[in-house]
């Protein structure tokens, strides 16, 4: 991977699951990465540990190049806290090259009985949050007159509707647009803005079918490769995009799902014959 060496990355909920295993991987191919958490300060520093074994891992790749690894507090939700969060990096770490917009949350339910209230918190921490910390950044990158890159992560539903998660999926599919809203207006001043969708995958919070076989074995016969993703796999994608390798990509969500979105109920053919 090139390009990753010595830059900057802002990752949001990087504390566990997908986002953690992007702010390692980040860190395996470079990067000083900041870690954006909410309360668990543990989770981060498990996050952390992992990033310093990574370090030393990959020292013949970053020996030499003063390697980081900074935890933020922030609740994406607070334009304000996200204020202080991108300040805090800029200043720590000297600059913000790459912005991983990774912080996310649902809230079950059926949609009659759904609350404005919860609405609305789904849609500040998943879209809102990730907008104001897009908008953050991108003016760092203006004001230095620099590249930068921003990776949205998504998911499958912000185009496989989800019943009973209404604002998750509300808050997938305007991410879509902010990506390729912001990849078109800043595609000029060499800013790149893509996204990653990722399907089911494997992290703490998909246990209750993970650690349910009969459950695991329901979700993983809807992906026609059989198999649900490990998180891993999220940040080997992430950190491509991230990289000089992606140059020339900006707009783009990546479906990371093993072929969820492929329409699986038609792999043979019912619909014309």
């Amino acid at each position: 991977m090139e390009g990753l060496l010595g830059k900057n990355a802002l990752v949001t909920g990087g504390s566990s699951g997908i986002g953690q295993s992007i702010a390692v991987r980040l860190s395996q191919e470079g990067a000083n990465v900041a870690v954006n958490y909410l309360r668990d300060v543990n989770q981060a520093q498990e996050t952390q540990e992992l990033i310093q074994h990574a370090i030393e891992d990959s020292a013949h790749v970053i020996e030499g190049h003063g390697h980081r690894c900074l935890l933020v507090q922030a609740d994406v939700s607070s334009e304000e806290e996200i204020d202080a969060m991108v300040r805090r990096t800029i200043d720590e770490l000297g600059g913000i090259d790459i912005v991983v917009n990774n912080a996310g949350i649902q809230i079950g339910g059926a949609s009659d009985e759904a609350t404005v209230e919860s609405f609305d918190r789904v849609l500040g921490v998943n879209l809102r949050g990730a907008f104001i910390t897009a908008q953050r950044t991108i003016r760092h990158f203006l004001a230095e007159d620099k590249p930068g890159v921003i990776i949205n992560v998504s998911s499958v539903h912000e185009v496989i509707p989800k019943p009973r998660f209404l604002s998750y999926s509300v808050s997938k599919g305007g991410m879509q647009n902010l990506t390729r809203t912001l990849a078109l207006e800043y595609a000029r001043r060499k800013i790149r803005v893509n996204g990653i969708a990722p399907g089911a995958t494997v992290t703490p919070i998909n246990r209750a079918w993970i650690d349910d076989p009969e459950k695991r074995v329901e979700v993983e016969s809807h992906i026609p490769m059989g198999r649900a993703a490990e998180a891993e796999e999220m940040g080997a994608v992430t950190a491509f995009l991230c990289s000089d390798d992606a140059a020339y990509v900006t707009g783009q969500t990546i479906f990371v799902d093993g072929g969820l979105t492929l329409y699986p109920d038609f792999r043979t053919a019912w619909s014309s014959e």
